[in-house]
């Protein structure tokens, strides 16, 4: 098992506490996807440290995933304030 910085992991957590009961199942849900579509906005959980990235036509990690379009607007908004990197755009799925 990888060593994750406790302050990943305790903003991984706190994020995942915005989640409301329907959120949480739409990103379950959204995990078992072979892909997000290209543009599709999302965070990598395990990376959190790299902000809001842009999927793109190359494979994204879908197993590790929070989609935009699995939240409402205002939890989004939420996440982003709890994020370290929060100022937009980041990297796309296949610039890592």
């Amino acid at each position: 098992m990888k060593n994750i910085p406790r302050s990943t992991y305790v903003t991984r957590e706190s994020v995942l506490m915005l989640l409301s009961d329907d959120e949480v199942a739409a990103v379950a849900t959204a995990e078992t996807a072979a892909h997000l579509t290209d543009g599709d906005e999302y965070l990598d959980m395990e990376h959190l440290d790299q902000g809001m990235q842009r999927a793109d036509r190359k494979k994204s990690p879908m197993g590790r995933v929070l989609p935009k379009k699995s939240v409402h607007e205002d939890t989004w908004k939420k996440i982003l304030k709890q994020l370290p990197a929060h100022s937009g755009v980041k990297a796309h799925a296949g610039d890592r």
